[in-house]
């Protein structure tokens, strides 16, 4: 059995997290969209759908990565980021798959390292379907 999470009813564009992300007085969703348009960016095969109600890509039904607006910060997620080659060390977490670049206002953040993890998750999920069919 596949290891993959998977979303069937994820589509090309999910008018729900454009919704998401014009939330009014929610700044930090704000914060997060260039990260996630960068995600939906990644390719023709790129779907979408909020998932535990936050903006969540997938390549097909398969989920790579995801945004989420917490009160002082922004997660960067990736489904399989614990596999990830991550030479700049922005990603956070224990847990045996998942990882996540937590940003913040005041600080700076690795523009291109985080967009080559996003594209390097992509390619990762995009290689992760192919040896599953």
């Amino acid at each position: 059995m596949s290891q993959l999470l998977r979303f069937p009813s994820a589509v090309p564009r999910d008018p729900g997290i454009d919704a998401w992300f014009s939330k009014p007085d929610d700044e930090l969703r704000r914060f997060a969209q260039p990260w996630f348009e960068r995600m939906r960016g990644c390719g023709a095969d790129v779907r979408e759908l909020l998932h535990d109600g936050h903006p969540t890509a997938c390549v097909g039904d398969a989920a790579f990565g995801y945004v989420n607006a917490f009160s002082v910060h922004v997660n960067v997620g990736f489904f399989y980021g614990a596999m990830l080659d991550d030479p700049a060390g922005l990603l956070e977490g224990t847990g045996k798959r998942m990882r996540h670049v937590k940003l913040r206002w005041a600080q700076q953040v690795d523009a291109a390292a985080l967009s080559e993890l996003i594209a390097a998750a992509y390619r990762d999920m995009r290689s992760r379907l192919g040896s599953a069919e």
